[in-house]
Formats: C-alpha cells, structure tokens, sequence
C-alpha cells in the first residue's frame, strides 16, 4: 500500500470494517440516479462508532486548520453533512449553520439554518462527494448570503474527474480523508475484493453513467 498516508490508510480501514462503505463489482448495487455502482458509502453508519466518529471529528479540524487556518463558522450540506459538521464545529469552537437541499416550504423559507455573518470565512463540510454538484449547491447558496467560502473538505470522495472540474469552475478548494483509489488498496490488502476485481472497479471510477459490471 504504498503512497498512502496514515490518514487515507485508517479512513479506509473504519469504513470497511463497520461496513459503511461495501464493495461488489460482480452484484453491483443501482444508485438514485440510476447509475450502476460497485459501490455503496453510507458514512452516517460513523457516527454510530464512537472512536471512528471521534478520529474523523479530529482529522477534518485538523485538515481544515492546516489548509484553511482560522474560520469563523463550518457549515454542513444536508443531510448527512450536518452531523458531521456539528462536530467539527464544537471541536473548532466556532458556530454552525446547514444548507438545506431546498428552501424550506413555509415559515422563513430558509434554505440556510442557523445565523449567517457577511463576510464570515466558512468551511462546508461533507460527508461524501460524488460529482460535487450537491456540495457545490450549498457552496453557492452561502455564497449568494454574503459568506466567504473558502473551501470544502469530506470524508470520502470517488474523485471523479467530473467533480474535479466542478470544484475547480466554482473555485472552491476541495480536499477529503480518503478517496476512492486508497479504498481500493485498503479493501485488496485486507481481502475484502480479490485482485482480479480491481479492474472492474477503475472501469467504473473511469466512466460510471455507462458501467454495467461486466
């Protein structure tokens, strides 16, 4: 497993181990979407784990003091992102809100939860990233509120090349715990996948709107 850091190394491993994240190139499950995957990430299973949820709390504030220095509030995408930024937030000492997927239908309206400052420097925090354009609808949203978004981090991300470009046209710094090719050499090396299965993983990574399995 070289080329892997602690980080990616350990990420991988948690998320393997509780099974939030399965792995069946030869049964692949069918997204929302449509698409067919070889893989299905369901990081809310963290929280129900106390040291995992602790070692991801961590690591996010780490990463995001070391490439963002000092914020003045995190922000979560909804829904998944929100428990996970609530704890980042409470490590950081700095206040929270989240971005509804839609504006709430009645009431305020609000598609942003929790007190917004123009000009805050904020952080978004997600728990996954596909091709980003649910993450970069948050990002938007607190932009279009007077905030200063001055990146994004997550705990997994499939690095499709798509969301590589969506984050860089929205000029959103992008940065994750662990990624799809470290969860590959993670999942062959503790033999939760045969070698010979690694092939039909990096099709898909390559191009998953048309992947079939087979």
């Amino acid at each position: 497993m070289n080329n892997l850091n602690e980080v990616e190394q350990k990420i991988a491993e948690s998320l393997l181990q509780i099974k939030a994240i399965k792995l069946q190139p030869k049964n692949p499950f069918t997204w929302a979407s449509g698409w067919k995957s070889p893989i299905y990430c369901d990081n809310r299973i963290t929280l129900s784990h106390p040291a995992i949820r602790t070692y991801i709390r961590q690591k996010l504030s780490q990463l995001i003091q070391e490439e963002f220095g000092s914020v003045e509030m995190i922000s979560g995408v909804a829904t998944a992102g929100i428990p996970q930024g609530v704890l980042v937030a409470q490590d950081l000492g700095v206040p929270f809100t989240y971005v509804r997927s839609s504006a709430k239908g009645h009431g305020r309206q609000n598609l942003i939860e929790g007190e917004i400052v123009s000009g805050q420097r904020v952080v978004v925090v997600e728990d996954l990233v596909s091709t980003g354009k649910s993450s970069l609808q948050a990002v938007d949203a607190l932009r279009e509120a007077g905030c200063n978004v001055v990146g994004l981090v997550s705990i997994f991300t499939y690095g499709f090349d798509e969301a590589v470009k969506n984050f860089a046209d929205a000029k959103c710094p992008f940065l994750s715990l662990c990624n799809y090719d470290s969860l590959i050499k993670v999942a062959v090396a503790n033999s939760y996948i045969l070698e010979s299965e690694v092939d039909l993983l990096e099709q898909w990574r390559r191009d998953p709107s048309n992947w079939t399995g087979e």
